[in-house]
């Protein structure tokens, strides 16, 4: 049920800091689309619904970065750290940014001065797989509206920090979560959901952005009803997604997972909207032999229909939980409009956009054991049989299947950590990790807000040399055309920017900076804890600003193994950066 909220109500958990501003000028469609060239602010997750995280500006360059110093440090407080992996969104001299446990705040840009904050209340029955994280907000006409960890969207006034309205996605007792931050795309609010590892049902959901209410869901798993909504609520078929029990054996479809858990991306002269699809479940492939559609897949959607355009499924039948949900982020060559991805599975691949033909894929990580590549004519995998996990039906006491060394793990050669594209340089920017795992499936059946996997896993180290690279990769060839190792792994965004500058963060607490063409490491700063979050950039009175959350947390302290264990002398932490070039 949709609430409904006076705007001088102040919902509980929300206090409101110093004098309420007269209310600003609302954020419209246009300056959304238009954010990957305006330099002011930051109006959406990957600075553009493209998703490139390039920014034109070049005051901060190669020239005089090293200059760059902190301006504020902002404090998220208590005891609540954990995982910080947000972006913020920067507009009208305020900064909006959420933190761990479903909480957001609003600064002053300049400053850091505190002007409101909101903390959703979380019920003591949530069950986030990686992480009490969210990954940001969304910007929309007086609406900062962003998702919560119940499974709940919440819309605030940008000025007091008041609640506008508040809408359930979905049942939080049934595995299902939200933390991805939610996408404008042609006037509708785009959203997710998380839950994989519970058996959900993965999907995508437009909503009217200024009151909640939906317009149409679209199911990612193969044999269910989309859904539109006309403007009292009462809800009309819109078709099934794909063809029931097509590539889904028995009743495995109806608790497929394919969660959309990281959000989309959207391009305006496509019309549509491209989300990445997670794992199927359970993780024991044997059980539903056929592709699994839409699983580990990316999904183009218009915007305009909730009607899926096309699909490329990078993972077919996954038994390793290569989650397909990495951001598809879309570029100009040559006046056709591409976009590429990299795989959790370790594969770059190269897609037209407004069709989703297959232009190119390679390996981007050193070691890939399922596959020995991708057929560029069929757009299938080559898969390598026996690195697949085995039936635990078939063994001796039918309780575990034939154990598999499988690289990379299912952390992945690149997780939710964004990467970034210049229209400069022409490469893309990836955070790659070089890990494996020891994986096998068993037996499991489905039962509502339980895990849902199948598998047994400990991830691994390949070697005793770094585990992350940032690496800068010719999507025309495939080639590496340079790397910057790094120990542990990385598990932040990047940003790259008109001043021939590539920025990332590191676990081990560092923001850095590179030279965009040849990967020399020409500046970088200690926060203080690990960072996994995406940096960005925009200019106020002709300064340039940079910042980066800063807290250690994530999926890899909780799953990651011996990785972890190696890695397990890195501290949390709970704070938001920000810098410009010294006077």
């Amino acid at each position: 049920m949709r609430i409904k909220l006076l705007s001088f109500l102040v919902a509980a958990g929300c206090a409101a800091m110093g004098p309420q501003a007269a209310q600003a000028a609302g954020v419209t469609d246009q300056m959304i689309e238009n954010d990957a060239k305006s330099t002011g602010d930051v109006l959406s997750w990957g600075i553009g619904p493209q998703g490139q995280r390039y920014s034109p500006l070049k005051s901060i360059n190669t020239g005089n970065v090293s200059k760059l110093v902190p301006v504020w440090s902002f404090s998220f407080g208590g005891e609540k750290q954990r995982g910080q992996e947000t972006q913020p969104i920067v507009h009208d001299g305020k900064m909006y940014v959420t933190a761990s446990y479903s909480r957001i705040f609003a600064l002053d840009a300049k400053t850091g001065a505190k002007l409101w904050k909101y903390e959703h209340r979380l019920p003591d029955g949530i069950m986030p797989c990686c992480d009490v994280i969210n990954r940001g907000a969304a910007i929309y006409d007086n609406l900062v509206i962003f998702a919560t960890l119940d499974a709940q969207l919440v819309a605030l006034n940008k000025d007091t920090g008041d609640v506008v309205w508040k809408e359930k996605i979905d049942d939080y007792a049934a595995g299902y979560s939200a933390s991805a931050a939610p996408l404008i795309a042609g006037g509708l609010l785009l959203t997710g959901v998380s839950g994989g590892e519970f058996g959900v049902i993965g999907r995508v959901e437009a909503r009217n952005p200024k009151t909640g209410a939906l317009v149409w869901v679209r199911p990612v798993v193969e044999g269910h009803m989309g859904k539109k909504f006309d403007k009292d609520g009462n809800a009309t078929d819109n078709g099934v997604s794909g063809t029931t029990g097509k590539s889904w054996p028995g009743d495995l479809w109806k608790t497929g997972g394919a969660a959309t858990w990281l959000g989309g991306t959207y391009n305006p002269k496509t019309g549509l909207a491209y989300f990445g699809t997670g794992n199927p479940a359970p993780w024991n492939s044997h059980l539903r032999k056929g592709d699994n559609l839409y699983s580990c897949s990316t999904v183009a959607i218009d915007v305009k229909t909730g009607q899926i355009v096309w699909h490329y499924q990078n993972t077919p039948n996954d038994g390793w939980d290569f989650d397909g949900v990495n951001e598809f982020v879309t570029y100009d060559d040559g006046g056709q409009v591409l976009g590429g991805k990299a795989d959790r599975n370790g594969f770059f691949y190269v897609n037209d956009a407004k069709t989703g033909k297959l232009v190119n894929a390679f390996p981007f990580v050193k070691k890939i054991t399922w596959a020995t590549g991708i057929d560029l004519k069929t757009g299938r995998p080559n898969f390598v049989p026996e690195n697949r996990p085995g039936d635990p039906t078939a063994g001796a006491d039918g309780k575990k299947g034939n154990s598999v060394f499988s690289a990379p793990s299912f952390l992945g050669g690149k997780n939710q950590m964004p990467m970034a594209y210049s229209p400069d340089t022409k490469l893309f920017y990836v955070p790659a990790n070089e890990w494996g795992m020891e994986i096998w499936n068993e037996p499991i059946t489905y039962k509502k807000g339980a895990a849902y996997l199948g598998a047994g896993f400990t991830i691994k180290t390949l070697n005793d040399g770094p585990i992350g690279a940032l690496r800068a990769i010719d999507p025309k060839t495939g080639k590496i055309v340079w790397e910057a190792p790094n120990n542990a792994p990385l598990w932040g965004g990047v940003l790259t920017t008109g001043g021939n500058l590539v920025f990332w963060g590191t676990p081990e607490g560092f923001l850095q900076a590179a030279d965009a063409k040849t990967g020399k490491i020409v500046w970088k700063f200690q926060t203080g804890s690990g960072v996994v979050a995406p940096p960005v950039t925009w200019e106020d009175k002709g300064e340039q600003y940079v910042a980066v959350a800063s807290g250690w947390g994530g999926a890899v302290p909780l799953w990651g193994g011996d990785v972890a264990k190696k890695v397990n002398y890195l501290e949390q932490g709970g704070s938001m950066w920000v810098f410009k070039l010294a006077k």
